[in-house]
């Protein structure tokens, strides 16, 4: 049976120091945890380098499987593409310099042209390519077009790249109205990361956002079938805990992350 490796995705302490996190991810018991870059350049405003970020990660035994996120890839034109290529570069580099091999590419929220975006994925994955850095290509179940497996592998397959990897999430599954049964679509190699969660019974799904996200186990999301199915494609690659909730952030940041751990352990190994 395939072992999950178990990360904390750092939005589930978001208020904490990023190098606070990186200790308390280790402390808690993860072997890794995904980095924002909005945390990376917090700290650089503070005098920080992102080569302390790594040194942290090092110190302290743990992976970065991705960092997040890159936007403005797809919807954009003009000088405002460029502009948004050029932070995306700036991204990627600091992705290589923390050790992530993926970086994750979020998709418009709103309606967009399918094969330009298979086009542009393209693109972007030969602009990660400068920096050995792999663009993962995620689906929002609150968007109103890329919200499933399916549009993500649509976008991914219209690439023609065989670098394109996809960002799987439960409650982006539950959300988006997409079938969890998609996973047997996929291979371990198209992965990039599974994010780890769980969605409410209320409010309804079709009001949700990423601040309803609940513990695995707490909410409604069949999760035993979501990792059945992963096992069952012989996925042995992160289970990430990635939480945007109000209530956590209040709590002790070590706590938190602890009891993510063990609800993570209990719904993927039941």
């Amino acid at each position: 049976m395939a072992a999950f490796q178990y990360c904390l995705n750092s939005s589930t302490i978001k208020p904490t120091p990023i190098l606070q996190k990186i200790q308390i991810a280790a402390e808690a018991g993860y072997a890794g945890i995904e980095l924002w870059h909005d945390d990376i350049d917090l700290y650089l405003e503070t005098g920080g380098k992102v080569e302390d970020v790594r040194k942290c990660l090092d110190d302290h035994g743990l992976a970065a499987p991705t960092t997040i996120f890159l936007k403005g890839w797809w919807d954009t034109d003009g000088e405002e593409y460029t502009r948004a290529i050029d932070e995306i570069k700036r991204r990627l580099a600091q992705s290589a310099i923390v050790g992530a091999p993926y970086a994750i590419a979020g998709p418009p929220l709103t309606m967009c042209d399918h094969e330009l975006g298979g086009k542009r994925y393209a693109a972007l994955l030969e602009v990660g390519r400068e920096f050995g850095v792999k663009p993962a290509a995620e689906y929002l179940g609150f968007a109103d077009d890329i919200n499933s497996i399916e549009d993500s592998l649509e976008i991914m397959d219209g690439s023609g790249d065989p670098d394109a990897t996809i960002v799987l999430d439960p409650f982006h599954c539950f959300r988006g109205g997409g079938p969890i049964e998609s996973i047997d679509k996929l291979t371990p190699d198209r992965i990039a990361i599974s994010h780890f969660n769980d969605s409410p019974a209320d409010p309804p799904r079709e009001t949700q956002h990423d601040k309803d996200r609940v513990m695995p186990g707490d909410g409604i999301v069949d999760l035993k079938l979501y990792c059945d199915k992963l096992r069952e494609i012989g996925y042995a690659g992160w289970l990430s805990l990635e939480l945007f909730h109000p209530g956590y952030w209040e709590q002790d940041a070590l706590e938190v992350a602890k009891l993510g751990l063990e609800k993570m352990q209990a719904a993927a190994e039941a």
